[in-house]
């Protein structure tokens, strides 16, 4: 009885629209004015220690083991919760913060591959041709499909730093390659990706013979720490930081400084929190295991303090809200030969990581923001306007 009136109070003030809610013994209440069109299902009861403990842990477990049933919107939910200011989500009591993670090479390479070295063919099932797994860019929202907001988004990114023919850049984390493929094949750009996937390292490398780009184009396997004293004029990183975790920021901003030349031009692009840094239990578990998702003013201080000059801040929050609406739409026309693949517990958690994930963009909970610096007073060698960054 003392656990149904927990679940009563944490889920009575949690949404602004009306939800059906039904407990394990099989009784129904609807929370909110309407008729709802969402209803959460409880086919057993979770102990309000673990949700207590650790909400997001808790209730994402019980989606993924069938304890937890959602018919209806589930990004619809969960952006109603963030929305919602008496929502237990919101409540700052409920939002645990992990113990501090390693980040050491090696324990930053089993993380990496734990998730980008599920196979290429899962990834195949529901990112767009170009295998470009980050935030697209949607020059116009109503008629740009998937891949073409992708290749959209490569050369925004590259714009934005002025490339001159020739000249070099360093690509960290460089996914399955087609930023710095386009790099070389359209700006003339000698470039090196580096990545600590192996599904990824070898397609890049195929892609590289098969294109050949030898001459233009390298890939490493190998933590980019270890890059010894190599210099670059241009420097990207696409969804990396991410993953260094908050002890490691500032070095990672160090080694964008050391790798880059004098007045050399540096686009991170990675998810940021306006309110500041936080982790999730759940999907640093399930998803990206030592995943940090830093503070805006912690990554601008991170950026100044090792001397590095911003010169351009932009959000793309909206955009990575529909990317991700646009992948889990794929991920579910695919479902059938994921769950061939993976198993239905897997499906279940995939599926609930890109709504959830598509929800906190939408509520504003997570940003996306490219920052593009220099080493170097700020601009130098850049135009005065902005208008050279729009994509030609």
């Amino acid at each position: 009885m003392l656990e149904k009136t927990f679940y009563k109070m944490m889920l009575s003030k949690s949404f602004p629209f009306p939800v059906k809610v039904t407990y394990w013994d099989g009784k129904s209440e609807v929370y909110g004015n309407g008729t709802p069109d969402i209803e959460i299902i409880f086919n057993e009861k979770i102990p309000m220690s673990d949700i207590t403990r650790n909400a997001s842990l808790a209730l994402g477990e019980g989606y993924m083991d069938k304890k937890i049933e959602i018919k209806g919107d589930i990004q619809k939910l969960i952006c109603g919760a963030y929305d919602s200011a008496n929502s237990f989500m919101r409540s700052s009591k409920f939002r645990k913060f992990l113990p501090k993670q390693k980040h050491t090479e090696e324990q930053s390479e089993e993380d990496v591959q734990s998730h980008y070295d599920i196979g290429n063919d899962f990834y195949k099932l529901w990112l767009d041709p170009t295998l470009t797994y980050s935030c697209a860019y949607f020059e116009d929202d109503n008629k740009d499909d998937l891949e073409k907001a992708q290749i959209a988004k490569v050369h925004h990114i590259l714009n934005k730093l002025h490339p001159h023919e020739g000249k070099t850049l360093l690509d960290i984390g460089c996914g399955w390659g087609t930023l710095m493929l386009t790099a070389a094949k359209e700006y003339g750009l000698k470039v090196t990706g580096v990545t600590l996937s192996e599904e990824q390292f070898k397609f890049v490398q195929k892609r590289i013979y098969d294109e050949n780009l030898q001459d233009v184009a390298e890939v490493k396997l190998e933590d980019y720490r270890e890059l010894g004293d190599q210099q670059w004029d241009y420097i990207t990183s696409v969804g990396m930081f991410e993953h260094v975790g908050s002890e490691n920021l500032s070095e990672y901003f160090h080694d964008i400084y050391r790798y880059l030349k004098q007045d050399g031009v540096a686009l991170i692009h990675g998810i940021t929190r306006q309110q500041g840094g936080a982790t999730n239990a759940w999907i640093n578990k399930y998803i990206f295991p030592g995943g940090y998702i830093p503070g805006l003013q912690e990554i601008i201080g991170d950026i100044v303090e090792n001397d590095l000059q911003i010169t351009d801040v932009e959000m793309l929050r909206r955009h990575y809200q529909r990317t991700l609406e646009i992948w889990d739409e794929n991920f579910n026309n695919a479902r059938d030969e994921v769950e061939k693949m993976m198993g239905e517990r897997f499906t279940r958690m995939w599926d609930m990581y890109l709504q959830a994930c598509a929800a906190s963009f939408e509520s504003g909970n997570i940003d996306i923001v490219q920052y593009l610096m220099t080493k170097g007073p700020s601009g130098k060698d850049l135009p005065m306007t902005r208008k050279y960054m729009l994509h030609k």
